[in-house]
């Protein structure tokens, strides 16, 4: 099952190792030491290097020397680390996967290496997030989509739903609150600002019930590929479904204890939208109000998210375990009242042993942190 590159594909890789070398900035702050907010740069893919082992792979990836033990297995590459485990377990010993982004990256900034890059192009499958989660991605993607590798986008199977940054009007907003240096940075920051408040929510994995459409979708585009047992496909999706069923159960069980009037959420950013609608939850603010962590807020914003937690009594805010939070410390601090910090893991799974280190763990912990958060002593 294992592409051979032809010569004239070696110079699409080359270049998907340009982009990826390029796209490997570095000028994002972070708190998080042990994450890497992109992929080692140093291999530069050549004719010469080409199917070539890698000698260095980001932590917490699967390299292909490490999963390439049956050639006869299709190879399945995926983008996120949450999407990762998902895939992993749905086609359990039926294929290969290999993860792109190591556990506690940030997923809105991460770049890929050039070896990445490469096996992203020479997958049987590649699984993305779609909806332009993968930021700092999307032009390898779209090379590797062009090259004629088939990609299959988990947020393409959902109905998505928009962002509440969408419902924003001009007013709200004024040109003290936009100023160049409160505006996010880029090479095109005003594009980025648009491109941000149009489309749909990509954090789709936050309702687990939603997450049983995509992963069936993605057991019938498993199926097809050559050689792949199409009755073994659907006894492991249907298997993994059932594990969907009981944590969607689990977490409705789990928030139970917090009343109707508690269920108010003030996120790092707009990351928790099919969490609310499937949860019965409102989310009220973020400290970044936007979609991106790339995104920075004005001080407008920062004063308008305390004035709220301390009219609405809120007791917590909820971080992102891959994401920096002095921010939001600052923004506990300065509200009136107790108001604690609480890291979820909303955009990448946790190290082996922290409780969230497959999906449903994580989801279930979360469900946990949120409970004791916010359920009245």
């Amino acid at each position: 099952m294992r592409k051979i590159l032809t010569l004239s594909r070696v110079a699409a890789v080359c270049s998907l190792g340009v982009l990826a070398v390029a796209c490997g900035s570095d000028d994002i702050a972070s708190d998080n030491t042990t994450a890497t907010s992109s992929a080692t740069t140093e291999e530069i893919v050549t004719a010469d290097t080409v199917g070539a082992p890698s000698t260095t792979s980001p932590p917490g990836t699967t390299t292909p020397a490490e999963t390439s033990s049956n050639d006869e297995l299709p190879m399945i590459v995926v983008t996120t680390n949450i999407l990762g485990d998902i895939v992993t377990q749905t086609v359990g010993d039926l294929a290969e996967v290999e993860v792109i982004m190591p556990v506690g990256a940030d997923p809105h900034d991460f770049a890929p290496s050039a070896r990445q890059a490469e096996s992203m192009e020479n997958a049987d499958l590649l699984v993305t997030n779609g909806a332009g989660f993968e930021e700092g991605m999307l032009v390898i993607l779209e090379q590797v989509e062009s090259s004629g590798t088939p990609v299959f986008s988990f947020a393409d199977q959902i109905e998505l739903i928009e962002f509440s940054g969408e419902e924003h009007s001009d007013e709200e907003h004024s040109d003290e609150e936009h100023s160049d240096e409160e505006k996010p940075t880029g090479t095109d920051a005003k594009a980025e600002e648009e491109e941000e408040h149009s489309g749909g929510d990509p954090h789709i994995w936050t309702d687990p019930s939603r997450m049983i459409t995509a992963v069936e979708a993605f057991g019938v585009e498993f199926a097809s590929l050559d050689g792949v047992d199409a009755a073994a496909v659907e006894a492991q999706v249907q298997s993994y479904v059932d594990e969907l069923i009981a944590l969607d159960a689990e977490m409705d069980a789990t928030l139970s204890t917090i009343p109707a009037e508690q269920r108010v959420l003030v996120t790092n950013h707009e990351v928790f939208g099919y969490f609310a609608d499937r949860f019965a939850f409102e989310v009220v603010g973020a400290v970044i109000p936007s979609s991106t962590t790339n995104a920075e807020p004005s001080s407008a914003e920062v004063e308008a998210l305390v004035a709220l937690i301390e009219q609405e009594q809120i007791p917590a805010i909820f971080a992102d375990t891959s994401s920096p939070t002095r921010l939001a410390e600052a923004i506990a601090s300065s509200a009136s009242g107790d108001v604690q910090v609480v890291a979820l893991y909303s955009e990448s799974l946790g190290e082996p042993g922290s409780g969230a280190d497959t999906y449903i763990d994580m989801m279930a912990t979360n469900a946990k942190l949120i409970a004791d958060a916010l359920t009245p002593a």
